[in-house]
């Protein structure tokens, strides 16, 4: 496979794929071959405009020279990623790729603009076109490239797990379309002189404009703090919860600061009546565990639990079911209980879906009345919180 051969000969320890440095190698890859193809591409489509006479061929001529820049970019943006951390900057670069891909996102996005007015102009002004052998032979090889391109892009983006190809990809496969869609309306036009090559100009900019739209919001995603793959979160869990002296977690949080620039914090319960210098060691392997297998700082926080008193483990679970009552969507953790002589306080957190269907005021106050009609002076300390996952 050609893409295979590419990567053994020019990107080094390419199994390596979160090393910062074989990534630049990667983009490098992308970048220079995009650079390349797109600039042929740009001089022979700028001919066969020429001689057809066909806006949409000039527009799409265009396209592959913006492409080029687009490239430049995505070289341009892997190489700032690599760098290492500094004092400005103490989690790295990485992010730079993600803005790389949403720079991507943009041209794209500019050249659908570019194209809808032209296409406009084109139906209101129409003119014939003329499509002949070498023209239609170079369009039709740039529809090969172009899907050659997507494909190579599509293959290094699931190597390497990068927005940025992934959205220079997409580009690829909209400029295949578009210029399938030129092909169309010249090919019409010549031989039937119909004047469809402005509509079909219109319905090719509406679809490079979606898909610009598309791209710029999954290359923005990760730039925003978007959830972790569910994968990734259960290794982590399983990886936690390996070790017996930990018998459950919570709030776990991926940070991500760019690909191979993660962190990862959560809560692991433990027994409350467990030597806690030996607990603390074995939360020390664990960040040390995650760290090596996962590439990425860690910071667990112990919650002790009650584990072997029964009446406080009874009446978690009397709570439990008193919260489900209120919402299943609803869960809760880190509980225990205060008595005193004349009442129990039941603290615990509840922790709430996104987008729920009750605020954290009625969450609250519905909880509230629930343990109130437990049998018993029970009241409820509790704190709302969201899910991270």
């Amino acid at each position: 496979m050609l893409v295979d051969l590419l990567v053994r000969r020019f990107v080094p320890d390419h199994q390596r794929t979160q090393d910062p440095r074989v990534r630049a190698r990667y983009g490098a890859l992308s970048g220079g071959v995009g650079i390349a193809l797109n600039l042929l591409l740009f001089a022979l489509k700028l001919l066969a405009g020429a001689v057809t006479a066909s806006i949409a061929v000039v527009a799409d001529a265009f396209n592959n020279l913006s492409d080029a820049g687009s490239s430049i970019v995505t070289l341009v943006g892997f190489r700032m990623a690599e760098r290492p951390a500094d004092d400005e900057h103490p989690f790295g670069h990485g992010r730079i790729e993600y803005l790389s891909g949403l720079f991507v996102s943009a041209a794209i996005l500019v050249v659908g603009v570019e194209l809808l007015k032209s296409s406009f102009d084109k139906v209101l002004h129409p003119a014939p076109t003329e499509l002949d052998l070498p023209s239609l032979c170079i369009l039709v090889c740039a529809v090969g490239v172009k899907l050659w391109m997507s494909r190579f892009n599509r293959a290094l983006s699931a190597r390497i797990g990068s927005t940025a190809m992934a959205a220079t990809a997409k580009d690829s496969l909209t400029d295949a379309v578009a210029t399938s869609a030129v092909v169309l309306g010249v090919g019409l036009g010549s031989a039937f002189h119909l004047y469809v090559d402005g509509w079909i100009g219109l319905a090719v900019a509406g679809f490079i404009l979606y898909t610009g739209y598309t791209t710029a919001r999954d290359s923005l995603s990760p730039l925003l703090g978007q959830s972790p793959d569910p994968e990734f979160v259960q290794e982590i869990t399983q990886t936690v919860l390996a070790h017996p002296e930990v018998v459950g977690i919570h709030d776990l949080i991926v940070h991500d600061y760019g690909p191979g620039q993660r962190m990862i914090s959560l809560h692991a319960e433990v027994r409350a009546d467990e030597d806690i210098l030996v607990i603390h060691d074995v939360i020390d392997r664990i960040e040390m565990e995650l760290r090596g297998r996962f590439r990425c700082e860690t910071t667990i926080h112990m919650d002790p639990i009650a584990v072997d008193d029964e009446a406080t483990a009874s009446m978690r679970a009397r709570v439990e079911q008193a919260v489900h009552g209120v919402d299943p969507a609803l869960s809760i953790h880190d509980f225990r209980m205060v008595v005193s002589p004349t009442h129990t306080n039941l603290i615990f957190d509840v922790c709430v879906p996104h987008r729920f269907h009750l605020t954290d005021a009625q969450v609250s106050r519905a909880v509230h009345d629930a343990v109130r009609g437990l049998d018993g002076p029970y009241f409820a300390v509790i704190r709302v919180e969201h899910g991270y996952l």
